[in-house]
């Protein structure tokens, strides 16, 4: 068992979830040790902890006296850390098993759904955190005012993102189950829509028949799936019959106020420092989780008013001759969509928007490119680079290229021009983006990297990027 173990080594210890793990484990006295391919300020961070961690992936990385191996699942089979494991007789356990075992020691919540699980997570471990309940989290995103991706409290809650992917999700057994949304995504992995809906289904049953089951009313697929829990069932949306909910929302200037009800009765105006109705179904969803664990819905409201967001999620980098840069972690149609119409809420007045869009995953872009297409209505020009390679292979890099997307958003009349990479791009923009025009960044790899390096040129002549 992960908990009894004295050493843990991880493998792909870097990234968000694993270093997240890596933090609980040695807040718990366990010695870690690990390994990534980059050295980025998240493994310095756990080196200062304690932490072991080599660059590179290595036999000779793996420390005799561990006694379980965690893989990250972005390792695949043949890795030489994982085949040393195996040949020393080492159990070794994928990040979605470890994160499970953890959740087992304490009262869990697991946050599910296809998008706004990392902004619903941070939002519950902030409320209950204000709320003096001490809760331990592990959140798929850097949230920098509760201290990173991973905190541990001393309190027996436990919140984490729990993730469909590979059915990941079902390595957990929470008390509180959240299911924010069912959508296509991840087609991978599954055959289809179907798939997906039953997965989620199980993953409602795994809910602790003791705890409750938070479900979004206006997504049917998501009420479907909950149906078979055995646990209490708790809605939230806009519908008049959800338990939880939200009226006369109103967004402006980046800012959202809303009248928040509770089994019909009003609890009052609420705040939140962040744009769109998402944003809102989030808060109502970390509310139902608080108020299973006694927060009052007086102290609810007033954190929900307080909470600073997420790291990458509609996060405003700074402005550069005149030129507003935000950057987000959108990577799915739909939350394109609603970012792009976020950024219009936030920023009225018709200023021009670019948004430089980077694709993640080609299969994901194959199998939704047709709702991908339609995603951009709200983005006057639209720049695509490379599409991000992960996860897929060499056979399904060839069936689909950036150019397939920009025909795709042409031919529906929007604005849409290919260009490879960034340094070309930095140069396109430092000849076409004028004072008073907003710059979006927008995809789940590396594209932030642009936006940051488009803030740090000091004129109007880009600099490439180191």
């Amino acid at each position: 068992m992960l908990r009894d173990a004295k050493h843990v080594h991880m493998i792909g210890i870097g990234g968000i979830g694993m270093s997240g793990i890596a933090r609980i484990l040695l807040f718990g006295g366990c010695a870690v040790s690990g390994s990534d391919v980059r050295l980025t300020s998240t493994v310095r961070y756990l080196q200062k902890l304690g932490a072991a961690v080599h660059i590179g992936h290595d036999p000779a990385n793996v420390p005799h006296e561990a006694q379980v191996v965690v893989r990250s699942e972005a390792v695949k089979a043949g890795n030489p850390e994982l085949e040393c494991a195996a040949a020393r007789g080492v159990q070794v356990m994928r990040y979605a098993e470890a994160l499970g075992q953890l959740m087992r020691a304490y009262r869990g919540v697991a946050v599910a759904g296809t998008h706004g699980k990392t902004t619903t997570t941070a939002m519950i471990a902030w409320v209950l955190k204000r709320a003096q309940l001490r809760p331990s989290f592990v959140v798929g995103g850097n949230v920098p005012a509760l201290g990173g991706s991973a905190g541990v409290g001393e309190g027996d809650i436990f919140v984490a993102e729990a993730c469909e992917y590979s059915r990941s999700f079902l390595n957990l057994t929470p008390e509180v189950a959240v299911i924010n949304n069912i959508e296509e995504d991840h087609l991978d992995y599954y055959s289809g829509l179907d798939e997906i809906r039953r997965a989620f289904a199980d993953f409602a049953a795994r809910a602790t028949p003791d705890g409750i089951i938070v479900v979004n009313r206006d997504d049917a697929d998501a009420v479907k799936a909950a149906e078979g829990a055995t646990c209490r069932r708790v809605t939230i949306g806009f519908s008049k019959d959800a338990d939880w909910r939200a009226e006369k929302v109103e967004s402006s200037y980046g800012f959202t106020s809303f009248e928040v009800f509770r089994h019909g009765s009003s609890l009052g105006k609420s705040y939140l420092k962040m744009s769109g109705e998402h944003n809102v179904m989030n808060a109502l969803a970390a509310a139902a989780v608080a108020d299973h664990f006694g927060v009052s819905g007086e102290a609810i409201i007033a954190s929900l008013a307080t909470f600073p967001g997420v790291s990458r999620r509609f996060e405003e980098l700074g402005d550069r001759d005149g030129v507003t840069v935000v950057d987000d972690y959108a990577h799915h149609p739909t939350a394109v969509r609603l970012t792009l119409r976020a950024v219009r809420e936030k920023y009225p007045g018709g200023r021009r928007l670019w948004c430089v869009f980077q694709p993640h995953q080609h299969s994901r872009t194959r199998f939704l490119l047709n709702d991908f297409a339609h995603s951009f209505a709200d983005a006057d020009v639209v720049v695509i680079p490379d599409i991000f390679f992960v996860r897929d292979g060499e056979a399904e890099r060839a069936l689909i290229t950036s150019e397939d997307l920009v025909r795709e958003i042409a031919a529906r009349g929007g604005e849409a021009r290919y260009i490879p990479d960034f340094p070309e791009i930095l140069k396109h923009l430092a000849r076409n983006v004028q004072p008073g025009d907003i710059l979006l960044t927008m995809g789940a790899g590396n594209v932030n990297e642009l936006a940051e390096a488009f803030l740090a040129a000091r004129s109007r002549t880009t600099t490439a990027l180191q």
